[in-house]
């Protein structure tokens, strides 16, 4: 029984679980890091992409497992691993990677041959046997399409079928996947199982920098089940830079490079999608040079599978954000080069997959007949790519928001989604959806974000959709970790149960007898995303812990432009970035109204008020914690061998909660110094003055713990599109100003208007 599908049970199984788990004082963040930091190497920036890049299969085999009498143990040598000898390099590439994952993970030796037929597979003893349904007679049957595969275990034999070399492929990743979660190379007796791929196409974008695809990283997507990669954000394959008027912040793409990378995904089964660039103006001229920016990239890449044409690269004029008065007309124009685009790929090639993306054309609720107007006005033979969640409204205490940007702490999809997938339909069109499915914006400098059941309930949603295929990642891009496994498993049929796979993940990431603790975690985690209500594409979530707290107006750290004949503003790379905090674009940084008109706070919280918003932050905080309780605990009882990456498991999620925290640190901190500023009497200014203190101490612990985190993680703070957003010197930088805050700057101003002198202390 699948409990979290039922409410009451799964209630139920976790409270007798939180009984158990409280009977142990809990264990506090700063107690957990004397255990924890000392155990972890420290790492510069960038390491974990060494480590990618070096990666190898570690040793996964738990020498004190035991088959179950329902299961079938591999021996350590008598077995073979067959293909067909005419087998493509797909199927050839997986068979050489499932020898090495039993040699290196399962201390399994087999050895590969290659008969020149596969027709007598049943036949065939102490063999794992791996084919197309067309080269094993007898299996496969039930198979429908492109990647779906059947596996049959029996006592002398593992066949894996699939629909084609990719279903084979992914059926011996399956294999591997089921023997990791077993930490042993054993499988059901009598498995028969048939996996139908539920999205024809799933792709990601690198998440370790733009066009970085080593061999390694490709071979980890493929074993996540991903079918293809997107390539290469805001560039034309070939190169050309087509006249948009954003080409002096975006890098030109090298079509050797581009070839290169399309030759060697396809060894690992992976496909490529990449934009088409081009400013349209609806001129004659202008659209002669779009069907030959078409042509030319067809016919030079003529494996290349689909094109998105994204608002971003692909636009009219200007924004449709700025031409709302006239924005059906808008529409029509941009379709019209939609339809141009997809009339000159389909002359050369009519499979080519074109994925108009109409991201920026609002995605409020209020946009709804809008947003259905984009699709009727889609030309019949392209494939639109909705947006899932942005613009999905929610209430807090009856203040009505909505989703500004990637988030998940609303499941999806948004109504103007749910409207263009309707609409899509009865048009009798595919319908591809933007969803991220382990990572998300909320928290854009994370890798991933440990909250299972929110995630498994957006997995549902976009299967009861019937979403044809996805592009699951953005700029953070995808890297290797156990929430992107779990969507690997709900991406085909036939998956376990969801609580069954959690605890088989809990057990091999912190041990036997921790699956209760972890789960118990997990649950408090997804009710925590679920509270939150920062969604902003802004300071906040995804940057709160490296953003300063203003006091006093700071002196200006960079290039000065205010008098001089250059538009105001510092930019770096085409990033406009702060002139107060030389570290990150100016957008992930709150800058105070420092003529104190408006409350900056204020306007980021909107549209909520600033009292509910800062409610639902430190709700969601305080819901973390309670599940960091018994995660922490799950981590220090792990066996030696787990217990380092168990350790980096329980930091991940005490740096979510810091970043909830920081955030309402650095929104109430902003009105609290607005209040200041207008207060009349000593008692307001003193009051004021005593909290704003109160956090910036409380500030001060969270950036010392957060930099002695970020320092053993390089992952965190990294987005490739900025790069990091704060390093350890960064975090460093903040100490030293919540320092300054506090030992100079609130003592002089309460010296200044004679107030309490030992307010800062």
């Amino acid at each position: 029984m699948q409990l979290s599908r039922h409410p009451a049970l799964l209630a139920a199984a976790l409270l007798c679980a939180s009984s158990a788990v409280a009977a142990e004082a809990p264990v506090s963040a700063a107690q957990f890091a004397t255990r924890a930091l000392p155990a972890l190497p420290i790492e510069r920036p960038h390491d974990f992409r060494k480590a990618i890049e070096t990666w190898t299969e570690p040793l996964r085999r738990n020498s004190a497992a035991k088959p179950a009498a329902e299961e079938l143990a591999l021996p350590a040598q008598g077995w073979t691993l067959a293909i067909a000898g005419d087998a493509g390099p797909v199927l050839r590439h997986a068979a050489e990677d499932f020898r090495d994952y039993l040699h290196r993970a399962m201390q399994v030796e087999v050895a590969v041959e290659t008969p020149a037929s596969l027709a007598e597979w049943s036949g065939m003893s102490r063999a794992v046997v791996a084919g197309t349904r067309g080269q094993m007679p007898g299996c496969g049957g039930s198979l429908t399409a492109r990647k779906d595969y059947q596996i049959i275990v029996g006592p002398e034999r593992i066949a894996i079928c699939g629909y084609d070399e990719r279903g084979a492929m992914y059926g011996l990743y399956n294999l591997e996947a089921r023997m990791s979660l077993r930490e042993a190379p054993f499988l059901p007796r009598g498995l028969n199982t048939v996996r139908h791929s539920l999205y024809g196409a799933r792709m990601t974008l690198s998440g370790l920098g733009w066009m970085e695809w080593p061999d390694t990283y490709l071979s980890m997507i493929a074993h996540h089940g991903f079918d293809a990669i997107y390539a290469s954000v805001y560039a034309n394959p070939n190169g050309v830079m087509a006249g948009w008027p954003y080409n002096y912040m975006i890098r030109r793409q090298d079509p050797a490079r581009m070839r290169d990378l399309i030759d060697r995904a396809a060894r690992y089964g992976l496909d490529v999608y990449a934009p088409i660039m081009h400013h349209l103006d609806g001129t004659p001229g202008n659209e002669a040079a779009l069907r030959k920016l078409v042509r030319d990239n067809v016919t030079q890449f003529p494996e290349i599978r689909g094109y998105v044409l994204l608002i971003e690269g692909f636009d009219y004029e200007r924004w449709p954000s700025w031409n709302r008065a006239d924005i059906r007309k808008w529409i029509d124009a941009w379709t019209r080069g939609v339809a141009v685009a997809a009339e000159e790929m389909h002359k050369i090639n009519p499979a080519i997959e074109v994925l108009p993306w109409d991201y920026n054309i609002d995605f409020r609720a209020r946009s709804v007949d809008t947003k259905r107007y984009v699709i009727d006005r889609y030309a019949q033979d392209v494939i639109p790519l909705v947006t899932w969640e942005n613009g999905k409204t929610f209430t807090r205490d009856g203040e009505e928001g909505y989703l500004k940007d990637y988030a998940i702490n609303e499941v999806g999809p948004a109504e103007v989604s749910a409207a263009q997938i309707e609409r899509a339909r009865r048009r009798g069109m595919k319908v591809f959806a933007k969803a991220d499915t382990f990572a998300s914006w909320q928290f854009g400098t994370f890798p991933y974000l440990p909250f299972p059941y929110q995630w498994h309930a957006r997995y549902q949603e976009l299967e009861n959709h019937k979403i044809d295929g996805a592009m699951e990642t953005w700029s953070y891009g995808f890297k290797p970790n156990w929430v992107a496994e779990l969507r690997n498993w709900y991406s085909w049929s036939d998956a376990p149960p969801l609580d069954d796979l959690l605890k088989s993940i809990a057990r091999r990431e912190f041990g036997p007898g921790s699956e209760d603790l972890a789960l118990t975690a997990w649950n408090h985690f997804s009710k925590a995303i679920a509270l939150l209500p920062d969604t902003g594409p802004n300071m906040g979530t995804t940057n709160a812990i490296g953003s300063p707290l203003f006091f006093e107006q700071p002196k200006v750290r960079a290039i000065e432009v205010e008098h001089s004949w250059a538009l105001p503003g510092i930019q770096a790379g085409g990033v406009r970035v702060s002139k107060y905090w030389p570290y990150a674009p100016e957008r992930v940084i709150l800058t105070p109204d420092f003529s104190n008109k408006t409350n900056a706070a204020a306007r980021y919280a909107s549209p909520f008020s600033l009292p509910v918003f800062h409610k639902y932050l430190l709700a969601a905080a305080d819901e973390m914690e309670k599940g960091l309780e018994s995660y922490r605990r799950a981590a220090l009882q792990a066996p030696a061998g787990k217990r380092r990456p168990a350790f980096r498991e329980v930091l991940l999620a005490e740096q979510l909660q810091r970043m909830m925290r920081s955030d309402a640190a650095v929104l109430e901190f902003e009105d609290l110094r607005l209040k200041l500023a207008q207060a009349a009497g000593a008692a307001e200014k003193t009051a004021a003055l005593n909290r704003m203190a109160a956090i910036a101490r409380e500030e001060l612990a969270r950036t010392r713990a957060s930099r002695d985190t970020q320092m053993r993680d390089s992952r965190l703070g990294y987005e490739w599109e900025q790069d990091y957003f704060y390093t350890p010197e960064v975090l460093a930088e903040k100490i030293q100003q919540l320092r300054g805050v506090l030992e100079r700057e609130i003592p002089a101003y309460s010296k200044q208007h004679g107030l309490n002198s030992r307010i800062a202390q």
